[in-house]
Formats: C-alpha cells, structure tokens, sequence
C-alpha cells in the first residue's frame, strides 16, 4: 500500500505524491515530476532538508550529523533523501513550488447543485470530472474561476478530502462576481474550473484539546475538519464557537448537530452580534471562552473569520494574558465589487 506525502511549498501550494512502501520521499517526487532540492542524495550535504509536520516516518542511519544534527531530528527536521514514510504525512518544503519545478494543479468540475442557505450564503456543490481525484489537508482552499470571466475566487473547502464531490460556502457580496453569477447565471453542468489546493490554514493531529472558532462562511474550513475527525476519531476534547451578525447568517446547524452525533468529544455554541438580536448568546465570540475550552492554554486553537474577528481574538489573548500551544488563523474579506 502506498503513502500519502503532502508537500507543503512556501508560497502556499501544496502537492501530493505517493510514496511506495521503503521508497524515499526524495525518489518518489522525483519519480512524479517534483524536484526537491537536493545535491548529494546521500545524507552527506543536507541541502534536501525539509520537516515532516505530521506523520511517521524513518531516517535510518545513512546520514552525517553535520547533515542533520540530532537536535534538528528531535524537531521533526528530516532528510528527504533518507526518510522513508510509514504513514500519510505532511511535509513542509522551504522553497516556492516553481523552484521545485512544480507548481498549482488545475482541475475540471461541473456545477451540481447551488443551495441558498441564507441571504447572506450559498452553497456551491461541484463534482469532479470522471477519472480526477483532487486531494487536499482538511482547512485548505481552492481558487475557483468565475465563469464567464478570467477572474477566480478562493474558497475553502467545507466537504471531505478524497470524495469526487466537493462543497463550499459562499458569502453571499452584493454587487459580488461569484456572488452575480450564482444568484443569477449559474445553470446545472456549468463547467468550473479549480486550482490548488493552497493554504497553510489546516487541521494538525489532535494531541490536546482543539477550539475551532469560525466567522460567518468562515464555518467551512471546520466542516471538513470535523468531517475528518469523525471519519478517523478524535478522543480529544473539541469545541466550536460559531459567530455571525445577524440570527438568520446561521447556516449548517443541520451539519453541526451531525458532528456531535458522530463525535462524542463535539460541543458547539452560536453566538450572533446583533443587539437586536433574541438568540441565547450574543456578542462577539470573545465573551463566550469557558476555562474548559481555554484549559490553561493548553489548546491548539484555530480561527477563521473576517479580518476584524481574528484581530478581535488576538487582542483578546493578548489582554488576558493567554497563550495557546499552538494558534492557527485565516483571514478573509469579501471580494471587490464586479465592475459596473
């Protein structure tokens, strides 16, 4: 059975490759077009140096400490002439992904269904051409072109990784590109086309417990999320505050509820800003963090909302003096208005 190596590049693209049992993730990209950097490809120089952010994995003993010193392989730094994967990983190469001489995949969907969820977002649903297979780190995002324009939009994936059937929500942007095209122009079967995936922003390996906090269509990234933890199962304690405007900009409960049926370990609270507002629990996020979720900071806490929100939640940690073990965010603003 082969593995699953995801290469994260610099500039925010992430390839995949597959690793056969005992080969080295420096012969199999080169064996699928990727050229990691290497010079000697015998543990001698350490050019091909890399870390593995999560995964397992061997180095054997073939390699000079003047390489890789034992202090840099106690932090995951490895040699991807000499590691050999014994797992799925995830691993993050120093480099863009055009000095590997790779770059951003393309990808053909057509458009099987466009839901109205709210006044405020839409779900977007597309399925993969027949024979592709688009993988990605549950958190990431693809750019989507509009149809009908050279112009594309990023959106996070909110459905699993490895299905030929891909969702995402869209905020709904008065006078919006997208936003005009699905509210107006869309017709089943559009083609559709995807490049990626990208972005730094996904889910770890849940060692302590994980607080998700999502803005609006922020929501996304954390369905996939929770759909993975599910699939695979998590013992560790997770919970999600979900924030948006108004009561109506509440969408997918339907998914959440799913969630904590599949995940015993699953809480998630609203919270809507409005004032005018009846909803159990109003405000901002921030006025809603138990010392349960918090635990003493040791919580790897991931974040995904408008700029305003995440600057909101920095402040608020630095102002009470929290320090998550580990602070994951992705900021994101409506798009320009189409030109007129």
């Amino acid at each position: 059975m082969a593995y699953t190596v995801a290469l994260n590049f610099e500039d925010g693209v992430t390839n995949f490759i597959e690793c056969y049992p005992g080969e080295k993730v420096l012969d199999a990209a080169y064996r699928q077009q990727v050229n990691l950097p290497m010079d000697c490809s015998d543990g001698v120089c350490g050019t091909c140096k890399c870390r593995c952010g999560q995964g397992e994995y061997s180095l054997g003993d073939d390699y000079l400490e003047e390489a890789l010193s034992g202090w840099e392989a106690s932090q995951r730094q490895v040699l991807t002439c000499q590691m050999v994967p014994m797992s799925d990983c995830v691993i993050d190469v120093p480099l863009s992904s055009a000095q590997c001489k790779t770059g951003v995949r393309s990808y053909c969907t057509t458009l099987a269904a466009v839901r109205p969820l709210s006044d405020s977002a839409t779900e977007l649903c597309l399925r993969l051409a027949p024979g592709q297979e688009l993988q990605f780190l549950p958190g990431q995002y693809v750019n989507i072109q509009v149809p009908g324009s050279t112009q594309v939009r990023a959106y996070s994936f909110s459905s699993l990784p490895g299905s030929g059937d891909l969702a995402f929500l869209i905020r709904n942007v008065p006078g919006g590109l997208m936003s005009g095209y699905l509210q107006h122009a869309w017709r089943p079967g559009d083609a559709l086309s995807l490049t990626g995936p990208m972005g730094s922003f996904y889910l770890r390996p849940a060692t302590r417990p994980l607080l998700f906090l999502a803005g609006g269509t922020g929501l996304a990234p954390f369905l996939s999320m929770l759909e993975s933890l599910a699939q695979t199962g998590c013992d560790q304690p997770v919970n999600l505050i979900y924030g948006v405007t108004h009561d109506d900009d509440l969408v997918k409960l339907d998914a959440l509820d799913a969630a904590a049926q599949r995940l015993p370990q699953f809480r998630y609270l609203t919270v809507v800003a409005d004032d005018a507002s009846s909803h159990a629990r109003k405000g901002y996020v921030t006025r809603h963090f138990s010392p349960e979720m918090l635990n003493d900071g040791d919580v790897d806490v991931y974040l995904c909302g408008p700029p305003p929100m995440v600057d909101a939640v920095m402040r608020h940690f630095t102002q009470q003096g929290i320090t998550p073990a580990n602070f994951y965010y992705e900021k994101f603003a409506p798009s320009l208005k189409a030109a007129s």
